[in-house]
């Protein structure tokens, strides 16, 4: 999100000068309404009533206005004032809240009641009369969750599924009448696919309306369309791109070998495959998908579509960095907001409690249960529910990625979409803490013998060392591993003089961070724990002004 920071006080300034946003001091209604359609949020650090008389004017409608969070002088209380659930301020409050040592305050009633709002339930977009129908959850109402086509609910939906009631929640893919009427809340899930082909000098407008006016002619929901699918050939051409849809991609082989109600010997001939939309679209779409609407053509477009059989399942292994949330990729963010179900070890979960929502399912796993913990998150993917699996630091360094993806190779999870989301890792929060340690060529090494013979470490160690090479030890001490980093210290001694800087960063990104700077000859593992980073300099490493500096090797 773009957040900027609004301040009129001097307390106001400094409480502001510790949030990790665009700040400007003074002019406050002014610049509120020349950058109201510039960013996605406000922090405003003044009265309520003071930002209610500015932002009242300013709004327009729920989907459209930007979030604010008011803080007050004192930094006691973040106030979601607008856009709690559709902009995101309960989550920029809390945030906030976060950041500031204050108390975050969201009025939401569905959030301080612990319920799952139905515009924000992950997989689904909501239309027609949700205000009505979670009024009616709110006031203990009994509500019948119609669900024509059996598509899976999560468990906050399904837990509605055996009542009966005046109001109505409908899952459905179809376009209708229903979304003005009364009573009745729309879920549309993301059942659609639809498969595509294309002539090369395809417009990317002809693309666009013929998937339009196809959707319309069936009766089907825009917004139940989850991808585009076509021939590998075609995969970025402005035709499949036009749409906005996530586009996937078939080999001619592959879609050659998908029975299809209309084959066309005239598309095997230049394409190689009988059919590319409807083979496309029923492939994409997995096991047990049914043609709605078989291929149909323009002057340079022809479009299918397909329905699932249940969702595609996804799996984010996502890094949320080395503990405070200031870095905590937005990427990483988006991933556990989106997720169905979030997995971790209880530290991990509590890292992104801010991200969670009543409308989530959450995981726990003991550490040491890795391969249990990677195969629960693949199996939940392969049912059809979208996992977000979350790890500290970078998901692909001594994390979670590597046994989810040689795991995903089995058979029953290949149809699961796996994505591995970075986040900042212990290594690179230690050396900013520490200055520029990492400017040369480094190597990273765990001296955790749980999963490695010491015997293979040793001699990593000892190729470092005779490299030159800055060293950063992960896992370094623990209470039952007390002597691996004497003794790699010993092995650097050979090639290293021991007056070599060492720098030693505990909970590098955590509010009991500890920084301490020695050399090589001087280590003590008494000041280093399972939660330190230990990073020892090459020959060319020095200290400048207290701070630890490998050079890059330009010249002046």
């Amino acid at each position: 999100m773009r957040i900027l920071s609004l301040s009129v006080t001097e307390a106001g300034r400094a409480l502001a000068g510790r949030l990790p946003y665009e700040h400007h001091h003074g002019d406050v209604a002014d610049t509120v309404r020349d950058r109201w359609a510039d960013v996605d949020g406000f922090v405003l650090l003044l009265a309520v009533g003071a930002a209610v008389r500015i932002v009242g004017p300013l709004l327009a409608a729920k989907g459209e206005d930007p979030a604010v969070v008011c803080v007050d002088d004192t930094g006691r209380f973040a106030v979601a004032l607008v856009g709690g659930h559709a902009a995101g301020a309960n989550r920029l409050a809390v945030e906030v809240a976060g950041a500031l040592g204050a108390e975050a305050v969201v009025t939401t009633a569905t959030d301080s009641r612990g319920i799952a709002p139905l515009d924000l339930l992950p997989g689904f977009t909501a239309a027609g009369d949700l205000a009505g129908v979670t009024r009616a959850l709110l006031d203990g109402e009994t509500v019948t969750v119609s669900n024509p086509a059996g598509w899976p609910l999560p468990p906050s939906l399904a837990a509605l599924a055996e009542g009966t009631g005046p109001r109505t929640v409908l899952v459905t893919d179809r376009a209708g009448d229903p979304v003005g009427s009364p009573g009745v809340a729309l879920l549309h899930p993301p059942s659609l696919v639809v498969g595509m082909g294309s002539s090369s000098d395809a417009p990317a407008a002809e693309a666009t309306g013929l998937l339009t006016r196809v959707l319309a002619e069936a009766g089907l929901a825009p917004a139940s369309l989850s991808e585009l699918a076509t021939v590998d050939r075609r995969g970025d051409h402005p035709a499949m791109v036009g749409p906005g849809l996530p586009v996937r991609t078939f080999t001619p082989a592959e879609l050659a070998a998908v029975t299809v109600p209309n084959p066309s010997a005239v598309v095997a001939g230049a394409v190689g495959t009988p059919s590319v939309a409807e083979a496309a679209a029923l492939l994409a779409a997995g096991p047990g998908a049914e043609l709605v609407v078989a291929k149909t053509a323009s002057a340079a477009v022809t479009v299918a579509v397909a329905r699932r059989a249940r969702p595609r399942g996804t799996l984010a292994v996502v890094g949320l960095g080395p503990g405070d949330a200031s870095l905590r990729t937005p990427a990483a963010e988006r991933a556990v907001h989106r997720s169905e179900v979030v997995v971790g070890y209880d530290a991990y979960l509590a890292q992104c409690g801010d991200l969670l929502g009543p409308g989530q399912d959450q995981v726990r796993s003991p550490l040491g249960a890795e391969l249990d913990r990677a195969r629960t998150a693949l199996e939940l993917a392969a049912a059809g529910r979208r996992v977000a699996m979350v790890c500290s630091g970078d998901a692909g360094i001594y994390a979670m990625a590597s046994p989810v993806l040689d795991l995903a190779g089995e058979p029953e999870f290949l149809d699961v979409e796996v994505e591995v989301v970075p986040g900042v890792t212990a290594s690179l929060a230690s050396a900013a803490a520490l200055g520029a340690p990492l400017g040369h060529d480094h190597a990273v090494i765990s001296l955790s013998d749980l999963l490695t013979p010491w015997e293979v470490i040793e001699r990593r160690v000892e190729a470092a060392a005779a490299a030159d090479l800055v060293v950063v030890f992960y896992n370094p001490r623990s209470e039952r591993r007390r002597w691996q980093l004497g003794r790699a210290a010993e092995i650097l001694l050979l090639h290293r003089p021991p007056a070599t800087p060492v720098g030693i960063v505990t909970d590098a990104a955590r509010a009991a961070r500890r920084v301490v700077l020695t050399t090589l000859d001087r280590l003590d593992g008494a000041e280093v724990t399972m939660t330190s980073c230990v990073i020892v300099g090459n020959t060319t490493t020095t200290l400048r002004n207290g701070r630890m500096v490998t050079p890059r090797g330009y010249k002046a």
